[in-house]
């Protein structure tokens, strides 16, 4: 983001940001920007920290020093609920006790949107990602791509401004999240939110992100397109980790 000038509309901006963990450097001066209607892929190894930075950006947690910044204002004393970002978990935490339209419903009553407006809402979002005709149905007789589907929808149901996908297929077998791989990629552009998407798999990421940030050892390793990452890998460790052995 431009020090001066007009801030770009809808990015975020996560600038140097450092977290310990017991005791250790985990994020060590994390910056990079996301742009609207852009997916940039955090691609990195289990324990680089992926998680945790979401959970920064979306202020479930608190750097130890950095900033994130939206549309070029820092945004550190802005509570969860307020900064309207949509997260979405690996494990997708869908309500059991409520139905298909219940849960997709639950951040708009969050934000106290009236009834009559969610059912519409609701109902526009399971035709996004497919699933009309769901509504009614309990969310436990739900097969894992299906629920999978939900939990999306709920978290697109309040319009967010930045949407950060948490390894959102890792659960799922190799069939099906090749499947919904390409509803993912047809669906996300559309919605024009920047969106952050965590993985390990690299087919995952060179599907999905229009750039990739591969995370390594607390620190951004390279940053780029797929394109540039895998033709001109940065170093050997991201040559490694993309699997070339030559």
């Amino acid at each position: 983001m431009k020090s001066s000038g007009e801030p770009l509309k809808n990015t975020l901006e996560v600038r140097n940001i450092t977290k310990n963990y017991e005791g250790k450097p985990l994020l060590r001066g994390i910056s990079f920007q996301v742009h609207e209607g852009e997916t940039l892929c955090l691609l990195g190894r289990s324990g680089s920290g992926k998680s945790t930075l979401l959970r920064i950006i979306a202020g479930l947690e608190q750097p130890d020093g950095g900033q994130v910044l939206w549309e070029g204002v820092d945004i550190a004393d802005v509570p969860t609920y307020r900064r309207h970002f949509g997260l979405m978990f690996q494990d997708y935490a869908l309500f059991p006790h409520l139905n298909v339209a219940e849960n997709v419903a639950f951040g708009l009553r969050m934000q106290g949107s009236k009834i009559s407006e969610n059912s519409k809402i609701v109902t526009e979002v399971l035709e996004r990602v497919n699933m009309s005709g769901f509504a009614m149905r309990k969310v436990t007789d739900l097969s894992g791509g299906e629920q999978q589907r939900i939990a999306l929808a709920r978290a697109l149901a309040p319009n967010p401004r930045l949407l950060m996908l948490d390894e959102p297929l890792a659960a799922l077998d190799r069939a099906l999240r090749l499947e919904l791989q390409q509803e993912l990629r047809a669906m996300l552009p559309k919605t024009n939110i920047p969106v952050i998407y965590v993985t390990h798999d690299q087919e995952e990421a060179l599907l999905l992100g229009d750039r990739l940030a591969i995370l390594a050892e607390g620190q951004i390793e390279q940053i780029g397109t797929p394109e540039e990452v895998f033709q001109h890998p940065a170093n050997l460790s991201v040559a490694e980790f993309l699997g070339m052995t030559n």
